[in-house]
């Protein structure tokens, strides 16, 4: 624990929401939800207005349809929040060098080790001036939390929540945390609170008063030592600059199980070149590859490969994930595939041309097999064909952008009937009007995410004096203070 304030814990407010509440003017102040939009979907954000109707992250998108009927429901565009993300993180790292991302939209920075607070006045002005350049840069709010250990940091951001500041002096830890909820705590998720709760132990008072040998008793000698630790308001752990990424992986859940075993093994290798985009995007390469399939009764199997070196080869990670899938049985269907690569390293291996060739060779093999005739009482399961209103959804994500030879740039507001409707609006601008075309009208395409802000303050020179705005000088960002 130290014994000024100068761990921060800054964490976005409703992130991707609030993006796309900034991008386009017509939802300002409306509920908005971001996430699957299938009849499996789940929300990856809600902003505030569609969180007071009780839509929150991780809900089956079906149940928000009917808790926010009438909020707008839109495809998540990551490449406009990576973006938003590279801004932000790019200030927290003028603040420190030791700068600790947990997520797009979350972060640990210790100000101490930057040098530019040292005490509980100065970490609260830099606290301030953070989320001031923040909203000049990117348009966005940020919560930022202030505390002796991120563990209380984290709590203050929560407290701080939407769009504030809270600080916790050192010296007042136990007496904060006493009347708040053992879920409070990191690592107590519903499983452990209700196990504690059924012990009579709701607050984290109670774990206080209960000591370390009964906690140990409880919930185990690790989990127990730890949980009567953070109890006392104690937490030494530091803020960690590299956080190296263990795997990288994606996955997609579909509409509606997959049968016929072409369209599996072209979802694979369609998430295998996205697997090593994202590989590539990190600078990094891997060695094992990983396929994860979830069947008709959830069941979920995963398979891996071990290469014989690291690589960041497209055509190496989808060979070894075709491979993989001739080991699983889909018949009964598919609703769930992933595939991912792991003992990542920051090179490759040079022999890669044989190492594709070996793989090709195998996969040919593979084929031979898969080709064999078939018994005549053995009938393969048809796969529908996509309707029209699925291939425009495919074509044109509700939110995405588009750009149109005469109206401009717009977002797709919906499609289906063979149309799709396109309000024509950009961030910071006017609300815009809505035009319906044809799914196929040639003079409309998709286009890239504009940036939020298309004039930010100039930040160069941040933290060592704060610019001026163009509107003059910046004022210290309002939010309250509390102990």
């Amino acid at each position: 624990m130290r014994p000024a304030p100068t761990i921060l814990h800054l964490d976005m407010d409703a992130f991707y929401a609030s993006a796309e509440q900034a991008a386009k003017p017509s939802l300002r102040g409306k509920a908005v939800v971001v996430g699957g939009l299938g009849p499996r979907g789940v929300v990856a954000t809600a902003s505030y207005e569609a969180r007071v109707l009780g839509v929150h992250s991780a809900m089956p998108t079906a149940q928000a349809r009917r808790l926010a009927p009438n909020a707008a429901y839109l495809v998540p565009r990551f490449s406009l929040y990576r973006s938003v993300s590279e801004q932000v993180m790019e200030l927290l790292g003028r603040l420190s060098p030791l700068v600790e991302p947990l997520s797009l939209d979350e972060a640990f920075v210790d100000l101490e080790a930057g040098g530019v607070a040292d005490d509980t006045v100065s970490a609260r002005r830099m606290g301030e001036r953070l989320r001031t350049a923040i909203r000049e840069v990117t348009g966005l709010s940020g919560s930022v939390g202030l505390a002796g250990s991120k563990m209380l940091a984290k709590i203050a951001s929560e407290q701080a929540k939407p769009d504030g500041l809270a600080l916790i002096e050192p010296g007042t830890e136990r007496e904060l945390l006493a009347p708040m909820s053992v879920r409070t705590l990191p690592g107590v998720g519903p499983a452990t609170g209700d196990h504690l709760r059924r012990a009579g132990m709701t607050t984290v008072h109670d774990l206080a008063e209960a000591g370390e040998a009964e906690l140990v008793r409880l919930v185990g000698k690790a989990h127990g030592h730890g949980l009567y630790r953070m109890a006392l308001g104690l937490d030494d752990r530091p803020v960690v600059a590299e956080r190296d990424a263990k795997s990288v992986s994606v996955e997609d859940t579909f509409d509606v199980d997959l049968h016929d075993r072409v369209r599996v093994r072209a979802e694979v290798e369609r998430l295998a070149v996205r697997c090593v985009e994202r590989l590539r995007s990190a600078d990094r390469s891997g060695r094992t590859v990983v396929l994860k399939v979830r069947r008709y009764d959830f069941s979920t199997l995963t398979r891996s490969e071990t290469l014989r070196g690291p690589t960041d080869d497209p055509t190496v990670v989808r060979e070894a994930a075709a491979r993989l899938l001739e080991a699983v049985d889909t018949t009964g269907g598919v609703r769930l595939l992933g595939v991912g690569v792991t003992g990542l390293a920051d090179y490759t291996q040079e022999d890669l041309f044989a190492q594709a060739a070996d793989a090709r060779e195998l996969a040919a093999r593979a084929s031979e097999v898969s080709e064999k005739p078939v018994a005549e009482d053995s009938k393969p399961v048809e796969e529908e064909p996509e309707s029209a209103e699925q291939l425009a959804a495919r074509r044109w994500p509700a939110g995405h952008d588009v750009r149109h030879t005469v109206h401009g740039h717009g977002w797709v507001q919906g499609s289906g009937v063979g149309r799709v409707t396109v309000r024509f609006e950009e961030p910071g601008g006017p609300v815009g009007r809505v035009v319906t075309f044809r799914v196929d009208d040639p003079e409309l395409s998709p286009a890239d995410p504009l940036p939020l802000v298309r004039d930010p303050v100039d930040y160069s020179s941040w933290p060592a004096s704060l610019p001026k705005s163009r509107s003059g000088p910046v004022s210290a960002a309002g939010g309250e203070s509390r102990p």
